[in-house]
């Protein structure tokens, strides 16, 4: 087994070429130095350094060996760190982005436990609405939505299908519809830009439906508002169904699904964060949040309780 010392003092050699720099490095006496070389070269049984006018070179197997030398020196490096980690409390400043969809119930929840598991943690939440980009986004973040590359680790973590709804009433006086091609007939309470190019409603039997929607009656920049919107009776709309699902536990009756074998474009939810070495308050609180992940994400054909 090799002694770590005598391997730093070997690898501190070759990068300064110098006994009398590398002992200033260690702050070691320059005879100790020489001692971990010569017993490391004992142990191995070969010369690992040679004089070269005023400076120190790796031998043919000094070049070799020296290769493994700083894999293992930064491998006791890493797990050091790592042993330091489990010592220290997960404390400090800790800032979240969360895009609005997340941002009642179920996101504040998460935060909670979060919290109560590191009381040193203090926390800070953003609604995000616009679309992430680098120059934005500085820790975690949890995005519902198309992403392009926007310079940022983006994971995948799960999807929410969608599916069309409506008010009973709103349903009552304009009667249900039992095809696509119907909506246009409706009320449409939009997302702004949900629809702008066109939305494709899938049928597991039907196929494909292109759906060019109506101008609609509301345009709205939330979930949350353009539910309250649909719940309130002023026209159809696509909404995920997990998130319908919550809220009619909530609000029980106030939405039902319209053409239920009908649905819409699946939503990808995301994990963003910045490249490079996270803190570990924000390390810690990306595991928690995989750990809590509702398995219905994982389940994109999942249709609420009508």
């Amino acid at each position: 087994m090799f002694d770590l010392k005598e391997l730093e003092a070997f690898a501190t050699v070759i990068q300064s070429g110098s006994l009398t720099a590398s002992a200033r490095d260690l702050n070691l006496p320059k005879s100790t130095l020489s001692r971990r070389i010569r017993q490391l070269e004992k142990q191995l049984g070969q010369a690992l350094l040679r004089r070269e006018s005023n400076r120190l070179s790796a031998t043919e197997a000094g070049r070799l060996f020296y290769r493994y030398c700083d894999d293992i020196l930064q491998l006791a490096r890493q797990g050091r760190s790592a042993l330091d980690e489990l010592q220290e409390e997960i404390r400090g400043d800790l800032v979240l982005r969360c895009h609005g969809a997340f941002t009642r119930g179920w996101f504040p929840d998460l935060v909670e436990t979060f919290m109560a598991r590191h009381r040193g943690v203090r926390v800070v939440i953003h609604t995000q609405v616009a679309h992430p980009c680098a120059d934005t986004i500085d820790g975690p973040c949890l995005w519902l939505g198309q992403l392009d590359d926007i310079g940022l680790r983006q994971e995948p973590i799960g999807a929410l299908s969608q599916g069309l709804y409506a008010q009973p009433d709103y349903l009552a006086r304009h009667g249900h519809p039992e095809h696509p091609r119907e909506l246009i007939h409706y009320d449409w309470v939009d997302l702004l830009g949900d629809s702008n190019d066109g939305l494709v409603l899938q049928h597991p039997r039907e196929g494909l439906y292109p759906l060019n929607p109506p101008v609609s009656c509301l345009r709205v920049d939330q979930f949350t508002l353009q539910g309250d919107a649909i719940a309130r009776g002023r026209g159809l709309g696509l909404l995920p169904h997990w998130l319908t699902a919550r809220r009619l536990r909530s609000h029980p009756g106030t939405m039902v699904p319209c053409l239920p074998e009908w649905q819409g474009p699946s939503l990808p939810i995301w994990l963003i964060y910045p490249h490079g070495q996270l803190a570990r308050r924000q390390r810690a609180f990306l595991q928690h949040l995989r750990a809590s992940v509702p398995a219905a994400w994982l389940q994109p054909n999942q249709r609420p309780a009508s």
